[in-house]
């Protein structure tokens, strides 16, 4: 039987998610989705053990999220993500609601725990992430389902998860860090 990232599947159409899902589809490399999604579990955490100490609780403005608030909004949007990954896989339409990442990141305290922690949160997400993307069949990636009020697709949510990582990386580099901007999958320091 193939899986879902075993027979592959390119870049989703536009009609398959909002228009606003596409500034972080296409960040994604072109290519193997599977090969940017696994090059991210290798390069991010080494990213995040790049960032000096002393940068882990900066904010580049006021209001702004910390380096630390950052990594927790990556732990809950793929979280979030993948949940919807699974619901609509699993053909259930029910209507899942969007989140707001505003009241989530102030009510998940990460300031208070170590960069440490958030990173190896972030790497077991990952992982359970992975798992499950490659239990799913090849179908699953063509199912719908509706979230935040708009028709969505298994495959676009998985690139917009890679897309998101690389969006914010960009992010972190270049407005926590000073740091230029790197390309595609390639997250490391």
């Amino acid at each position: 039987m193939s899986t879902l990232l075993s027979a592959g599947f390119d870049r989703p159409a536009a009609d398959e998610h909002l228009p606003y899902y596409g500034r972080y589809i296409d960040l994604v490399p072109a290519g193997d989705l599977v090969a940017s999604l696994e090059a991210q579990e290798r390069e991010f955490p080494a990213f995040l053990a790049s960032i000096p100490s002393e940068k882990h609780e900066h904010r580049y403005g006021e209001g702004k999220w910390s380096v630390k608030e950052v990594i927790g909004h990556l732990n809950d949007s793929e979280r979030l993500f993948v949940n919807r990954v699974l619901r609509f896989a699993r053909q259930d339409q029910t209507p899942v609601p969007g989140y707001d990442e505003n009241t989530y990141v102030p009510a998940g305290n990460f300031d208070a725990r170590s960069m440490e922690s958030l990173a190896e949160e972030w790497q077991s997400v990952r992982r359970a992430t992975m798992t499950l993307l490659r239990s799913l069949d090849a179908d699953a990636g063509t199912r719908r389902g509706t979230a935040n009020g708009a028709e969505i697709s298994v495959r676009a949510l998985t690139w917009v998860m890679a897309g998101h990582v690389i969006h914010h990386t960009n992010i972190l580099r270049e407005r926590y860090l000073g740091q230029s901007r790197r390309g595609g999958a390639d997250l490391s320091s």
